[in-house]
């Protein structure tokens, strides 16, 4: 009877850990060049993403918090994925 608890116990934690795979998904290392947002503050000023290829020259609305127009482009971007 232990023997066919432990047996339950390890598939039901199998079946856990695939689950939690699954809405984990892919994993990416953060490493240079792995961003997906570029902000640039001098010489020049500009936010790019670098995923949906959407600029914004003003940087102080994107870091108050503006980012519709970025949330849109990813939305867009995700579709066509």
């Amino acid at each position: 009877m232990q023997i066919l608890a432990a047996r339950l116990a390890d598939l039901k934690r199998a079946e856990r850990e695939a689950e939690i795979a699954g809405l984990a998904g892919d994993y990416q290392k953060a490493e240079w060049g792995s961003q997906i947002r570029s902000y640039v503050l001098h010489p020049y000023q500009q936010v790019k993403d670098d995923r949906t290829g959407v600029t914004i020259g003003n940087v102080e609305a994107v870091l108050a918090g503006d980012l519709d127009e970025m949330i849109e482009a990813y939305l867009r971007w995700r579709r066509m994925s």
